[in-house]
């Protein structure tokens, strides 16, 4: 069977042996793509009313064998990565799969030298650098857990990830550019660390030549990596062997520790890439993404490199030094597939149609969107101005929990429609439930997404926390995964993801829980209580608003605002900063003490003639009060 669609007929085909027969689907798919060092026992067992999960049970492989080693003899003096610098006066990286296979050797080796050992976790703080993405291969190819923290959040954010995992070591940068600012990363660590018992070392990267302080943990990169050669066999790990744990926002306030493992997720991610890319040999492959968010985690790197792709990591932002940065990249590179975010896409809609027209963007044959539904008339802007009507969409949707992209068109076979991530990838069942938890089985129907049946690289378990993993996704519809996504279902059996239905917001394609703001905010001494809720925002696509209420009645409103962004900033990261924040008497609660955010978001998002009955609330008389206060 070629488990590469080239055509609708041939999805079907695949999406039909998928359904019918999964484990045979797998096995075939698995057993004819990759490199084994020794094959299962069993294609998969699994149990969703205990939220467990295995697949390819017995087998043993190492993923970077998969990326790197397999891909020598024929492939070697391919570009594996480009590496494009934040500064575009700066020379470009080029790694071929040769060269990528010696530095994550040589690294390995470095770590095993400061005593990472297989199992062990290693915190990786690092900027959108080449060296990101070869200390996450080098974990991989001894066994160590990688766990990448977004080189934007805050030092307790930081040292909460560290702690969560009782990660062994930090590696980090003195600093990291970002569009026209420098972001102090060493010193954020430094703060971190100070509350952190386990790490025994912190590696580091200079990057900006900022001036930092070098402790007694502390050791530079370049100099440790010196003292090691570049042979480095890779360990056998079984097929269920932790892989890596990357933080996602949870309700509760506490950050998910979502755990993959190594063959499944190994196994999907190649597969979904192909199919949904249609990657050909000379592509030249770009995923804005950060490799600190699952997107770089499965579509920069491993997904690509599993299937000898040329991918390109960008360390800068879409508007420096202006609008037109994309643009100018895309046609320096040739870039062929082109996989970004709708916030991006929006901001740049907004910014001068010359930015765009200096480029002549003919390289380009796919355009894909992630994070995030993308609007119908960004959809509209990209494909005319970007695609020039001649490059097809793939709007594809997927979670951190699953690992890899679920429903999204095969490009150039799927026949799309503007805003729906349209039909389920071969292996993915879909099911929608009804207010009642009911499955709906019809088409024309609106519902919660749900999954019926386990794929390769579903997330295996939150780490040091089963139970918690099993409430979150397995509790809500017995015998299927819960998304927390609402979900259209068109007359032709089309996906349309209508956002969340429970307290995360996504904000630039980024999952914030609005737990853990709250935590942050309520730390201030003045503030009594807070709620925060999403709403419209024509850049971002949601937006964060905060609602407190106060101990005394602030003297200077403005001076609380800045306060409790600076509390944010700090706990968190700027990135989950709210964009409004109002001062109001009360919040609106049931009687058994529940805070209504169904009334706030309305109120937030301006839509104040449906609020619906309020007349059954504890405080019913606050609603008229925030909604004339409202910003």
């Amino acid at each position: 069977m070629n488990f590469i669609a080239k055509n609708f007929s041939e999805y079907q085909a695949l999406y039909q042996a998928s359904i019918e027969n999964p484990v045979q689907f797998w096995n075939d798919f698995a057993a004819a793509e990759f490199s084994w060092k020794k094959k299962w026992d069993n294609v998969l067992s699994w149990d969703f009313d205990q939220a467990k999960v295995e697949w390819f049970q017995g087998a043993e492989l190492n993923i970077t064998e998969n990326c790197l080693d397999r891909h020598l003899a024929k492939i070697g003096d391919k570009t594996a990565i480009i590496w494009e610098s934040n500064n575009p006066n700066e020379a470009s990286k080029q790694f071929t799969y040769n060269q990528l296979h010696a530095e994550v050797c040589q690294f390995a080796n470095t770590l095993i030298r400061l005593g990472i050992q297989k199992g062990d976790r290693v915190c990786i703080y690092l900027p959108m650098i080449p060296e990101l993405a070869i200390a996450t291969l080098a974990c991989a190819r001894i066994g160590a857990i990688h766990s990448i923290v977004f080189a934007g959040f805050s030092a307790q954010s930081l040292k909460d990830r560290i702690n969560d995992a009782s990660c062994k070591i930090i590696l980090t940068a003195d600093a990291g550019y970002r569009g026209d600012k420098i972001t102090p990363l060493k010193n954020i660590v430094d703060e971190a660390l100070l509350n952190c018992p386990t790490i025994e070392h912190c590696l580091v990267v200079n990057r900006t030549n900022s001036p930092i302080t070098m402790g007694p943990k502390d050791k530079w990169w370049a100099e440790e990596n010196e003292k090691s050669n570049n042979h480095c066999p890779a360990t056998a790990m079984q097929a269920e062997d932790p892989l890596f744990i990357l933080y996602t926002s949870g309700s509760t306030g506490k950050p998910k520790g979502m755990v993959h493992t190594t063959a499944g997720y190994m196994v999907y991610t190649n597969f979904s890439f192909r199919n949904v890319f249609q990657l050909k040999d000379n592509d030249i492959y770009w995923c804005t993404a950060d490799i600190g968010w699952i997107t770089g985690h499965s579509y920069i790197l491993y997904g690509p490199l599993s299937a000898g792709a040329t991918t390109v990591m960008f360390e800068g932002v879409p508007s420096y030094p202006d609008m037109g940065r994309f643009w100018e990249v895309i046609d320096k590179h040739k870039i062929t597939i082109f996989y970004t975010a709708p916030t991006a896409i929006r901001a740049l809609e907004q910014s001068d149609i010359s930015f765009v027209k200096k480029h002549s963007l003919k390289s380009l044959r796919i355009l894909g969107t992630v994070g995030e539904p993308i609007n119908e008339e960004a959809w509209h802007w990209y494909n005319k101005h970007i695609g020039h009507n001649n490059c097809p969409i793939v709007d594809t949707w997927w979670q951190t929990e699953t690992g890899g992209i679920m429903i999204s068109p095969l490009a150039g076979i799927t026949p799309t429609k503007p805003t729906f991530a349209t039909l389920p990838l071969p292996g993915v069942q879909p099911i929608l439930f009804d207010e009642q938890n009911n499955s709906i089985e019809a088409n024309n129907v609106e519902g919660r997404l749900g999954i019926r049946f386990p794929w390769p690289s579903i997330a295996r378990t939150i780490w040091g926390d089963h139970q918690r993993f099993k409430d979150t996704y397995f509790y809500t519809f017995p015998g299927a995964y819960f998304t927390g996504d609402g979900c259209k279902r068109d007359e032709d059996g089309y996906y349309r993801i209508t956002g969340r239905v429970d307290d995360i917001v996504i904000v630039s394609g980024h999952n914030l829980g609005t737990a853990e703001i709250e935590n942050a905010i309520d730390e201030h001494p003045n503030v009594a209580e807070s709620a925060v809720v999403g709403f419209p925002h024509s850049i971002k696509g949601n937006a964060i608003y905060a609602y407190v209420t106060c101990y005394k009645t602030p003297e200077n409103e403005n001076l609380l605002r800045q306060e409790i962004l600076q509390l944010v900033t700090n706990t968190i990261g700027p990135i989950a900063k709210p964009d409004k924040i109002q001062i109001v008497s009360g919040l609106p609660k049931t009687r058994s003490g529940k805070i209504m955010r169904r009334i706030l978001r309305k109120i937030a998002s301006n839509e104040t003639e449906s609020l619906g009955d309020i007349s059954t609330l504890l405080n019913p008389e606050v609603v008229e009060d925030i909604v004339y206060g409202a910003l």
